[in-house]
Parts: C-alpha cells; structure tokens; sequence
C-alpha cells in the first residue's frame, strides 16, 4: 500500500543487528525488566457490532489488513447479534503494529464507529490493485499497544434504503423544457425564508444549518493559503461581527459547502434575490478544497465564480500560490433542512482546509449499490443511477426527451421501469457523485480493480463513463439560457455548456 507504514523491522540497524547478535550467547540470567524469552508476547482482541437500522445484522464480513506487511491477517464475521470478534493482534516489534478494519455484505454500503483507542478514515488502498487509479476504503484504524484491546470497532449498514443526507433543490424555478430542473424541482424544496440575518454580523441558512458572515466583501481577496488562514483568524469584533466568536470558529467553506449557496435561479450574483448578504462579488471565491494532487499536493484549489456558479479550473483563476481570488467565511450552526455530505478529501495541505476539517457527512464504503439490474444506489443520498454512462446522448433538448422515454428494455434496464420514471439529475444531483479524493472521476467511477493481496475486488460503478465528456444536467445557467450546466466527466466541476453542443447524459430516479 502506498501510504503504508514501514515493515516492523525495516528500521532495525546494522548497529542494532550486531546488538542482538551479542545479546544472543547461551548461558547468564535475563537482564532486569527485560521479557522471559518463554513467555510469549501479549496480544489484543478487537470486537464490534453490526447494525443495518438499528437492528443487529448477521452475516457480515469484517476484515482485519496490517499496514506494516500490506497484508489481510485475518477476517470474521458477524453472528446473529451482530456481534464479531478477532483475537492475536500484535503489540510486539520495533514498529507498532497498524491494523485497518472494513466490512462487507454483498448488497450493502457500511460506515464505521469506534471508541478510544482507534480512529474512522479513508485509506488509499491503491498499491494492493492493479490499476493506477485510487480505491478507497472507509476504515477503523487501530495502532495495537500493549493492553489495549478494542472493544468498539462498529459499523452501520446502509443500502440506499437508509440514506446519510438528502440532496437539495437547485433553486430554479423556471422551466426552459419539459422534463427539466425547472419543471421537476427535484430535491428538498428551500424553506420559505433560507436565509436569516441574525443581526450580529452572520446569517442563518435554515436550509444547510451553516451560518456564513453576512459581509461576503469583508475579508481582503488573496492566495489560496492566505485565504485559509486569514478565515481561520476571523473574530467577533471584525467585519461587522458582534457574535462572540473567537479565533478558529470560522473556517473557508469547502466545495460542497460553497456549492450549497448556489442559486441557479439567479446571476450576477448566483446568490438568492432578497437574502441578507451584502458585498457579494461576482468574482471567484476560494473554496479550501484542494484540486485531486495525491498525497504531495496540487498546486490548485476549488472556485467558484459567482458572476453565475460556474467552477474554476483552469491552472491560473484557481493557481494557490498566484491566483488572488474572494474570500467568504463559514461556520457550523444548527441543524438545517439537509445534512450536506463530505466533499471526500481527506489529505491536509494547509491548517484549516477541507482535508484537515472534513466537514459534512462522511462518505460510505463501498459507496454505491449494484443491483445487477442495470441500475445502481447511491447509499449516501439514496438516488438510483442507470449504470450504463455512454447510452443516452445529444443535444440538451434531446437528451432530456431520451431521459424522460427511458425505459426497462434499454440502456441495460430490467428493472420493470416505465417511461416518465427517470429524470436528467439537476446540478446538486449530479454534483452528489463527486468524491474530491478521486483524480480522475470517469476512469475510477469504470475500473475493475482487480485484488492482489486479498483485500477485495471492486466491479466498475458505472459502465463506460465516457472520458474527457461534458454530462449533461437539467439546470440551465440562468446567467445564460441558451447554455445548461454541465458536469466534466473527469474533474466533476461544473461548467456552462451551450445547450445545442452534443453531450451525454446520466439518468436518475
């Protein structure tokens, strides 16, 4: 595994080595405090639960991989209380031992929980596939000390049933063709007054439950990793703030969250006629969301231009070390009518950024559902996708009408769908699919990985999602009507495409 940690004796010296070697004559007792030689080494023992809506759930697979050897070491599972337990875990050697943990039942995506002693993250399991692009796995990750067992490695089970967040409308209101965004109004609908003026230099927005600063013109415009930091130093007392926040209370909103203030009704700015916010510039506004670098980085950053929610990224608009871009503060309130998900980054490049933070709700493993129908669920926000990418193509109109007449019988369906079922996926929708861990999304989202060392093959998600392609949504840039906005196959920003361009399109439902 790329990431992992060394072998347990890759760090023994050659001095080390000849230390052993004259500690290892016959004869003489043990020196003081060292261990019997008969005695063998203590081990732990890590147990858990299972649970699919509350109820225990039989059956499942919790597999245990040790870092220091890039190596499944062992496996249980789940009895009828949902209950497993795994003994041996080494707390010997020169290295501490690492051990992961994930679990698998065919049908289902899980989540993991654990107490003290051990952590949930994502872990690029790339190195343990043949493939170049990542697979990532959502992990219990346990450094086994002396006496410390781990008695709380738990996991919910989702199967699309049981969604983590829901996703919201776009704002549009206004139809521009049958079957659209506009018409359909697909996603939780805003409440009637979003966003709220608190009075204290911060507004409300009932929909998300963030709480962003009413002055989107405060804070000077600069460098991305001056950005991060000039947010991450905002108080009560500066920019019109009476609320009695302190220093590291405000954070730069990641991609998700500044996505979420889009309003595809508006432009100029795309931000929702009547709100409170002042100053809102229709130039681009950092996000601390980092563009796709691997573990050493990119040299770029997500933005967004409010002129009309179109994404930046370009190698100069959205540059960290160069590009001058706005600035807008954000941080949690209550809760709103959606949870919004995680953007799925997780390596850290700044203090403050999306990678350290990882707000939102956290993403599943594995994340989507196949139901061998031709369909697939999203286990994160519940929608089910046709599976086969490259089938419904053309121009906005005409993928739209392709969309509305699909239909068990094509496109690899034999779900017993009828026409009228599906829809073109809105802006927010298609935006759902996005995991900013990912480099390229067309070619991870239609991988066979393919298993080396036993950690698990994982079938493509979607079939022959088309590379380099622009895919269609039902929302139109109201900055621009003869334009829609489309989703890069590759990167998944979204960029203004005009509507008699040819392109493909997802279906959902």
């Amino acid at each position: 595994m790329s990431n992992g940690s060394p072998s347990k004796f890759g760090r023994l010296t050659a001095l080390g080595l000849l230390l052993l070697a004259a500690g290892c004559g016959g004869g003489g007792s043990n020196s003081p405090g060292m261990t019997d030689p008969g005695v063998p080494p203590p081990t732990n023992s890590v147990s858990g639960v299972v649970t699919f809506k509350g109820v225990p759930m039989a059956g499942v697979k919790v597999t245990a991989f040790e870092t220091n050897t890039n190596s499944v070491v062992t496996s249980a599972t789940t009895d009828a209380n949902g209950q497993f337990t795994m003994d041996g875990f080494s707390t010997s050697g020169n290295v501490t031992a690492n051990y992961q943990f994930w679990a698998d039942a065919a049908g289902y995506a899980f989540y993991p929980s654990t107490g003290p002693g051990a952590n949930v993250t994502r872990m690029d399991y790339t190195g343990q596939y043949a493939s170049i692009y990542a697979i990532y796995k959502t992990v219990i990750n346990y450094d086994s000390l002396v006496n410390t067992p781990l008695a709380s490695a738990d996991f919910s089970a989702f199967d699309g049933s049981n969604p983590l967040v829901a996703v919201a409308a776009t704002g549009q209101r206004t139809s521009y063709s049958a079957g659209d965004d506009g018409a359909l109004r697909a996603g939780v609908a805003w409440p009637a007054a979003r966003f709220i003026d608190n009075g204290d230099g911060s507004v409300s927005d009932k929909l998300t439950g963030l709480v962003w600063l009413r002055d989107a013109g405060c804070l000077a415009p600069a460098v991305w990793a001056t950005a991060v930091d000039e947010v991450h130093q905002l108080a009560s007392g500066a920019c019109g703030l009476s609320d009695g926040s302190s220093a590291g209370a405000w954070r730069l909103p990641n991609i998700v969250e500044l996505e979420s203030i889009v309003d595809s009704s508006a432009s100029n700015p795309a931000i929702s006629a009547g709100s409170p916010f002042v100053n809102v510039s229709n130039l681009i506004y950092w996000s601390s969301t980092s563009y796709f670098g691997g573990q050493t980085g990119s040299p770029n950053a997500w933005a967004v231009r409010f002129a009309d929610g179109r994404y930046m990224n370009d190698s100069v608009a959205n540059l960290k070390i160069s590009a001058v871009n706005a600035v807008w503060a954000v941080r949690d309130g209550g809760k709103g009518a959606v949870a919004l998900q995680a953007s799925g980054a997780y390596v850290s490049f700044a203090s403050g950024d999306d990678g350290a933070l990882r707000k939102g709700v956290p993403l599943t493993y594995p994340r989507m559902i196949d139901h061998g129908d031709g369909t697939v669920t999203d286990s994160v926000t519940g929608l089910r996708w046709l599976r086969q990418a490259n089938c419904l193509q053309g121009t906005w109109s005409e993928a739209l009408a392709a969309v509305g007449a699909l239909a068990s019988g094509q496109c690899g369906l034999t779900d017993g769908s009828a026409a009228g079922s599906w829809r073109m996926p809105s802006r927010k929708e298609l935006e759902s699919l996005s995991d900013r861990a990912l480099n390229n999304h067309a070619d991870s989202f239609d991988t066979n990985y393919v298993n080396t060392v036993g950690v698990g093959d994982q079938a493509p998600v979607f079939s022959t999602l088309v590379v380099s392609a622009y895919y269609w949504t039902s929302t139109t840039d109201a900055a621009a009507t003869t334009s829609a906005w489309t989703v890069y196959s590759c990167d998944f920003g979204v960029y203004d495409t005009p509507k008699s361009n040819i392109g493909y399109t997802l279906a959902v439902r």
